[in-house]
């Protein structure tokens, strides 16, 4: 099964999602799930975009990128 491309806003929502989740007394088994992603993907994002809000992820993923080509 090919992999899906998030974008990063993609990312910050479900990673809301998955909080709201877990406040209502889910597992992190069973938030993941319900977003269609894997645990591992999902501690990997949080790692990544844990403490950011959308725009400050497209800003960082514009610096990367910028970084990158440098």
């Amino acid at each position: 099964m090919p992999q899906k491309k998030h974008r990063p806003e993609e990312i910050v929502a479900k990673l809301r999602q998955v909080d709201v989740l877990l406040s209502q007394g889910r597992s992190v088994g069973e938030a993941v799930r319900s977003i269609g992603v894997t645990q591992f993907t999902y501690y990997r994002w949080r790692k990544e975009f844990g403490g950011l809000k959308g725009d400050q992820v497209k800003r960082l993923k514009e610096l990367e990128k910028e970084n990158d080509r440098l």
